[in-house]
């Protein structure tokens, strides 16, 4: 529930909005640059913002459980390194619209990891959002959503997986969170993410280099969609009732329609979007009902609330 005071809705839906301008820069990186270089140097720059959180992250791990070491680990290197390669590399194949929409599915990802990790039991009602989801995620997707080829699915696929690998860290941020806080879990989210990043980078031989005129885009990219989002979205939600910020947070998705539209001039086909408003409508309501029900879909929500929306993804 929200802390008393003046309520911050407004600052969920900018943050939302923020995330939604990760196209402006991310979109014409990917086109290109590999996709491992340009998270590479999007994670150093988030390092060296969040340096001074640093060293007191890591002395609060050094005597954390093993279980939340294991999550931070999968989180830096999982939700935040492969991830956001992942989503990147969705808008070098695709449109600079649907890899971001379909991040709104992260919801129902979350739930479902909430059952195989934190014990949650999903109940039968909760097929009748994860139905209409998945259709409209399809819609989406396909201008022609008739004739699916593989290689017209690659970017959905990667955005999915960007999606799922988000949602896990947001189920294992619940257990991190337990022994660390919000600044311990962000400045080793993203210095471990560096860490993988690098190794990877040192396996696979990818080159690092990058035009001094990529640098303006590389720090917008860190410091807006990413570092500035992620602050404002926390600061607002101790002041925010959970449903209005599930509202707020459509913000996002329209955000990254209208500049697809008027930036990129992509011109999704009417079923496309169809399928947004059938993924987005989905979402709010499965939100929405879990917050309400006195019987809802998942049966221990607590939990699961969580999941649903109330910790902020990872950077875009």
């Amino acid at each position: 529930m929200a802390r008393r005071g003046t309520d911050r809705t407004w600052l969920v839906a900018l943050a939302a909005s923020l995330w939604g301008l990760s196209a402006l820069w991310r979109s014409p990186l990917a086109k290109d640059y590999p996709s491992l270089t340009i998270v590479f140097w999007e994670h150093l720059v988030l390092v060296v913002l969040v340096s001074p959180w640093v060293v007191p992250a890591f002395r609060r791990l050094v005597v954390a459980s093993v279980r939340t070491q294991i999550a931070v680990v999968v989180i830096g290197a999982g939700s935040s390194a492969l991830a956001t390669v992942l989503f990147t590399r969705a808008f070098a194949l695709g449109d600079p619209i649907t890899p971001q929409v379909l991040q709104k599915l992260q919801p129902l990802i979350a739930v479902l990891l909430a059952a195989l990790i934190l014990g949650e039991r999903l109940r039968a009602k909760f097929l009748f959002f994860v139905v209409p989801a998945v259709v409209g995620a399809w819609l989406l997707t396909f201008a022609d959503p008739w004739g699916v080829t593989v290689s017209s699915a690659q970017a959905a696929l990667l955005a999915l997986g960007a999606a799922s690998l988000w949602a896990a860290g947001t189920v294992l941020g619940r257990l991190a969170s337990a022994e660390l806080r919000f600044r311990d879990l962000t400045a080793l989210r993203f210095t471990v993410g560096l860490i993988t990043l690098t190794a990877i980078v040192a396996i696979t031989g990818t080159p690092l280099s990058m035009q001094w005129a990529a640098a303006p885009s590389l720090l917008l990219l860190a410091l807006v969609p990413g570092l500035l989002a992620l602050v404002l979205y926390y600061l607002a939600l101790g002041r925010t009732p959970a449903s209005r910020a599930t509202l707020a947070e459509l913000a996002f998705p329209l955000t990254a329609a209208v500049i697809g539209v008027l930036s990129f001039g992509a011109r999704p086909a009417a079923t496309q979007w169809v399928g947004m408003g059938i993924v987005l409508t989905t979402v709010v309501t499965l939100a929405l009902h879990e917050q309400r029900a006195s019987r809802p879909a998942v049966a221990v929500p607590s939990p699961a609330q969580d999941a649903l929306g109330r910790e902020a993804p990872t950077p875009r």
